[in-house]
């Protein structure tokens, strides 16, 4: 069996442990009783952190009641990606219900309209737009915004590279990567979010970043709104959910005033203990002149 892996050249970005370890080990332990075959948990993660920055091109599908689509349809907003096969019983389904919590907790943080999500069929021959209903159907998934869609076993093959994913033929089915990816409005890799059960926080921040514009200038009035939504909205683990945290904006507040009151009293004392005696200096300077 070959495993449908090509090297690329790392993107140099430093793995978190943790996230790494959730990746790959699933992989790596569904991986290994394939004869012959072997896992580099290392080079499939440099692998997938290779497609970051990388633009997905305009391909070809189906949704659920067969219309075709074009990928080119979905940019305009930042895009969840998440590659499943429908006869997966174990690992997809997993990824489905992390990604459900992750996109309520995003829907109800950045706006349920602020961004999209499909879950592509890999499994060509079988995925077909039947099929991918029946599988959003037993997860239960129901959100807006959110497509299933079914393609070609080509247009697999170039998604998966252009994303950074791995999947291969074994004896279950397929062996792949817990990964979900997620794409700017472009349509780049902007963040891969690894691990069949991950922190729905782990799939809100990088969407955060995109909607409310961490790289965005000030120089209008939505970039200093989204500015401020970015930074003052914050996780309350208590309650499960975000909120904006009106603190900060009154110690950003306190420090501008503090600032602005010691510019003050300084120019002031400048003002008050410099320009007098210029002053008089210059007056006594004029009456000598005149004796």
């Amino acid at each position: 069996m070959t495993t449908k892996f090509r090297s690329r050249k790392s993107s140099g970005i430093i793995p978190r442990a943790a996230l790494f370890a959730a990746a790959f080990a699933l992989l790596a332990a569904a991986a290994a009783p394939a004869a012959g075959d072997s896992f580099d948990d290392r080079a499939a993660f440099k692998y997938s952190q290779a497609a970051i920055g990388r633009t997905v091109g305009d391909h070809g599908f189906r949704d659920r009641q067969g219309r075709a689509m074009a990928f080119a349809e979905l940019r305009g907003k930042p895009l969840v990606v998440n590659l499943v096969y429908t006869s997966c019983s174990d690992t997809c389904p997993l990824i489905a219900r992390s990604l459900v919590n992750g996109v309520e907790l995003a829907q109800a943080s950045v706006g349920r309209d602020a961004f999209r999500v499909v879950t592509i069929g890999f499994d060509a021959r079988v995925d077909s737009p039947e099929r991918m209903r029946i599988f959003a159907r037993q997860q239960g998934i129901r959100l807006p915004n959110w497509d299933f869609l079914s393609t070609d076993a080509a247009t697999a093959d170039r998604l998966s590279e252009e994303l950074g994913f791995i999947f291969f033929a074994s004896a279950k089915g397929f062996d792949h990567l817990a990964q979900v990816t997620i794409l700017d409005a472009e349509g780049k890799v902007y963040r891969q979010v690894y691990g069949a059960e991950f922190e729905p926080q782990q799939l809100v921040e990088p969407l955060k970043d995109l909607v409310f514009g961490r790289l965005s200038a000030l120089a209008s009035w939505e970039g200093i709104v989204g500015r401020v939504k970015l930074y003052c909205t914050v996780y309350d683990p208590s309650v499960g959910r975000y909120r904006f945290d009106y603190r900060v904006p009154i110690i950003i507040g306190v420090g501008a005033l503090t600032l602005f009151a010691i510019g003050f009293f300084v120019v002031r004392a400048w003002l008050r203990y410099f320009r007098p005696a210029t002053g008089r200096t210059a007056r006594g300077g004029d009456r000598r002149s005149a004796a």
